[in-house]
């Protein structure tokens, strides 16, 4: 009677079977668990650092994802591509904004990453960022060149997000403060012509809404 193969040889045959070779698949689940020691010997073996999974994800993509620094940065220092657009329209620059992986995002800055991909919401790296009030990240986002009044296909702009999602807390009166200091319009509104002031007013957000009126928002 022929015994069970075991659970990780039943993975390893899938993959094969899919085309994947080893040293590139490898690399992929290295990245995705943060072991920096396979990483670097499989780069040292030239496996294909651009290699991706069946959602188009990079290793890259995948360290971001699991917030394993090193191994991002060892990716980084080996030409890993922080824009490789994933099949959601992620790309390592865009998921580190959105994930406060401020520590990457420092990574990646000396490589100019392409400013202008836009997330599968049509937003920048730094909307996402200021919704979920990443305050260190959104100060070395906007030392980038970010644009800080792109407006997202919902109509809004990264202080409209950080108003309409925000919980108006610490927190998110620092990243208005950051974004108005860099430049926000605010008096940039939504598609329904609805300022970030009145917003703000609407939510009871007193503090935020003190900042935009200093700002000269009406």
């Amino acid at each position: 009677m022929r015994r069970p193969l075991p659970a990780a040889a039943l993975l390893a045959g899938v993959l094969l079977m899919a085309g994947a070779s080893g040293a590139q698949t490898g690399l992929l689940e290295a990245a995705a668990r943060g072991d920096l020691a396979a990483v670097n010997r499989l780069i040292a073996a030239k496996a294909d650092i651009e290699q991706r999974d069946g959602q188009r994800q990079t290793a890259l993509l995948l360290a971001v994802a699991g917030n394993h620094v090193a191994v991002a940065k060892a990716l980084l220092a080996a030409g890993a591509n922080p824009n490789a657009q994933a099949s959601n329209q992620d790309t390592p620059w865009l998921l580190a904004g959105a994930s406060g992986r401020t520590e990457i995002i420092a990574a990646m800055l000396p490589l100019k990453p392409d400013l202008t991909i836009r997330n599968r919401y049509g937003g920048n790296a730094l909307i996402p960022a200021c919704e979920r009030a990443h305050v260190e990240t959104a100060k070395l986002l906007l030392t980038s060149g970010i644009d800080v009044n792109h407006v997202n296909n919902l109509g809004w702009t990264c202080l409209l997000e950080i108003v309409i999602l925000g919980d108006g807390g610490p927190r998110h009166q620092e990243v208005a403060r950051l974004v108005l200091a860099a430049g926000a319009d605010p008096n940039l509104a939504d598609k329904d012509d609805v300022s970030p002031l009145q917003h703000a007013r609407k939510r009871g957000q007193s503090e935020i809404a003190q900042l935009i009126a200093a700002a000269g928002g009406r």
